[in-house]
């Protein structure tokens, strides 16, 4: 069915042009509202759990993401004081036919560009850029969102998809400025042969050390490895895209192995970014308004979850507005499939940033001492709840209901 008015999205990244290729999929006509001049995606790799492919698949663009991954083989854990592997997730046929999808990594401006073609190529999907929504009104049929030169543009609904600082949450929430972490990240992305022989490695790998890691995998058909590295260096305030030198982010590793420090050697063209994230909330709607993806719940990077979890949520709101009429329930039902499972990602990101990512002394140890201990099978069980899910079941997967 298509509708008189357009349904709204304020903010045209991952979460938003997914939002609108699945509601056009159901047969409802949207609109794009994109503050920046143009639309694309600023950083570089994310990981792609199988839970991501589920959503893929479900949004219609699966054989077109596919054909974007880089499909590795492992996930790594090293420790980065001793220069030594900890362990290893196979991601093989075994890990394939637990999850029924792969394990890949992509860069983000190709991610955003499947859901742009397919957004572009929709005939119920409008896109319009330097549209940035600072507030919305509603009358209980409509929902009207303002823009920053002062242009009303109503809507049957306006979903919240404008990420860390979303202006739609300011009305929906109203909780504030985002938690600053005090964690720094760096970034860069080098090629392939600029990157040290014996770390070419077809996995994404982590190098664990005392408050600081190093994550790194191969992009874009192998031609680059895309470089990311976190210093917990208590940063004050937020941070995003900063241009900065080589010898700033080297400071935050000089206690590393030269193994795992010589990849930053090899770094170009850095730039920074202070992470933040907020604490969950149970309040993602307001009458005609729903948030999605970073506006609902931000997370840290540490699941590597963050546009899983917004495409995710794209798969929710589509089946719940198709399934339901009343649109008071579809957003209640769609929170309800929503709210815990995001809760337990940003809970837990927190977590494994603590006690995976940057312990050190025996917090360290007993890490290296548990995770060491593990067999593949054990590691399957643990992230079952995560990878297993299709974002339709809620704060666990339909394979955890089973067992």
């Amino acid at each position: 069915m298509t509708q008189d008015l357009p349904i709204l999205i304020a903010g045209g990244g991952i979460g938003g042009l997914a939002t609108a290729i699945g509601l056009a999929q159901k047969g409802f006509r949207s609109l794009v509202l994109e503050r920046a001049p143009e639309l694309g995606e600023i950083g570089a790799g994310i990981q792609l759990g199988p839970n991501a492919f589920h959503a893929f698949d479900y949004l219609g663009v699966g054989d077109e993401a596919r054909a974007m991954a880089v499909y590795i083989d492992n996930l790594r854990l090293m420790d980065a004081i001793a220069g030594t592997e900890i362990t290893r997730i196979p991601l093989d046929d075994n890990f394939r036919a637990r999850f029924k999808n792969p394990y890949a990594v992509i860069h983000r401006g190709d991610l955003h560009a499947v859901f742009l073609r397919a957004c572009e190529a929709h005939p119920l999907v409008e896109l319009r850029t330097s549209a940035e929504v600072v507030d919305y009104d509603q009358d209980g049929s409509t929902a009207t969102a303002i823009l920053a030169d002062g242009e009303r543009v109503t809507g049957h609904m306006l979903v919240g998809a404008d990420g860390l600082w979303s202006n739609i949450r300011k009305r929906v929430v109203g909780d504030g400025a985002p938690r600053v972490s005090g964690h720094t990240t760096y970034r860069s992305v080098i090629p392939t042969e600029d990157m040290p022989e014996d770390l070419r490695w077809n996995a994404a790998t982590l190098w664990a050390g005392p408050k600081c890691h190093i994550v790194h995998y191969p992009l874009k058909g192998w031609k680059q490895f895309n470089l990311v590295v976190t210093y917990h260096n208590d940063a004050p305030s937020p941070e995003a895209g900063v241009s900065v030198t080589h010898e700033e982010v080297k400071l935050g590793f000089e206690h590393v192995a030269p193994v795992a420090r010589q990849i930053i050697d090899r770094g170009q063209n850095w730039k920074r970014w202070v992470l933040c994230d907020r604490d969950p909330v149970s309040n993602w709607v307001d009458g005609r308004v729903v948030l999605l993806g970073d506006a609902a719940h931000p997370m840290l990077q540490y699941f590597a979850q963050g546009a899983c979890m917004a495409m995710e949520d794209a798969v929710a709101l589509a089946h719940c507005m198709e399934t339901y009429d009343d649109l008071g329930t579809a957003f209640s039902t769609y929170q309800d499939l929503r709210e815990l499972r995001t809760a337990r990602v940003q809970l837990q990101s927190r977590e494994i940033g603590q006690h995976v990512y940057h312990p050190a002394g025996a917090h360290a140890e007993l890490r290296n001492a548990v995770m060491s201990a593990k067999s593949p099978e054990n590691w399957y069980d643990i992230v079952d709840w995560l990878y297993g899910s299709t974002g339709l079941e809620g704060a666990v997967s339909a394979e955890t209901h089973k067992r």
